[in-house]
């Protein structure tokens, strides 16, 4: 089965350039405005490479359920997708789905799990784009929710599916050029391959899980079936750890007052 060539899809973004978005107010470039020419412009790459694989999230389910139109009920409709870990990342959620027609499609959301998906064989490979600014010191950017992973992980597990899903990631480090970004180099990162007690999860910002991709651990050498396990013990761990933060904090310099 063919799968991404990440190295190849960051040798061909190094060097590239995309118009500078909010050129009129050069004052306003940052976050998701900045990186979204970049995701576009790797989307693209990766469309010509993969033209029948590559979507984003909302084409694969428009076109899944375009494909199949006298599936009409949420339950055959989730059936559609042939991984219960794929569908739980992957679907809008009952009352989407139900009100889905060809004349009701669905549109990109900014929450979807994957800015882009590889989909081949029963294979989902999830691809979420990054980019960073070099000249700006910026903390590391929310990847995935914890606890989703975990549940995702759950998945996994419950269902023996190690093989069939990946979750990848591309920084895109750019600097400002006139009126272009220019990408001054490329990285990549599969999350499978982070060893999970090195996962930084930030409880303040909802549970999401922060990294800049270019510092990604990949030093993991155990099976999927182990990392899911594992990430689990630390998610766990972590929860518990906060629970008692809360509980020493919020709860037990006020009971004498209630008790």
């Amino acid at each position: 089965m063919r799968r991404v060539d990440y190295n190849a899809i960051i040798q061909e973004m190094k060097g590239a350039k995309v118009e500078r978005p909010n050129r009129a107010n050069a004052g306003t470039l940052s976050g998701h405005a900045a990186g979204e020419p970049f995701e576009k412009s790797v989307y693209h790459h990766l469309k010509s490479n993969y033209p029948n694989a590559i979507f984003k999230q909302y084409e694969y389910l428009n076109d899944l359920y375009l494909k199949h139109p006298k599936v009409i009920s949420v339950e055959d409709r989730y059936a559609l997708l042939d991984s219960p870990t794929a569908l739980f990342l992957l679907s809008r959620g009952d009352k989407a789905t139900r009100e889905w027609t060809p004349q009701n499609v669905f549109e990109e959301k900014q929450n979807d799990t994957a800015d882009i998906l590889y989909y081949a064989d029963g294979y989902y490979d999830l691809i979420d784009v990054k980019t960073r600014n070099i000249n700006k010191n910026a903390q590391p950017p929310n990847i995935i929710s914890a606890y989703k992973l975990a549940k995702a992980c759950a998945n996994m597990i419950d269902n023996e599916e190690y093989d069939n899903i990946g979750i990848n990631y591309i920084e895109i480090d750019w600097i400002e050029q006139g009126d272009n970004l220019l990408c001054t180099e490329a990285h990549y990162g599969d999350l499978f391959k982070a060893n999970p007690q090195t996962l930084y999860i930030n409880w303040a910002a909802a549970m999401q899980i922060q990294f800049h991709v270019a510092e990604l651990d990949q030093s993991w050498k155990g099976t999927r079936k182990d990392w899911a396990k594992e990430y689990i013990r630390v998610f766990v761990e972590s929860a518990r750890h906060r629970v008692k933060k809360m509980e020493a904090t919020y709860i037990t310099p006020f009971l004498k007052y209630i008790t």
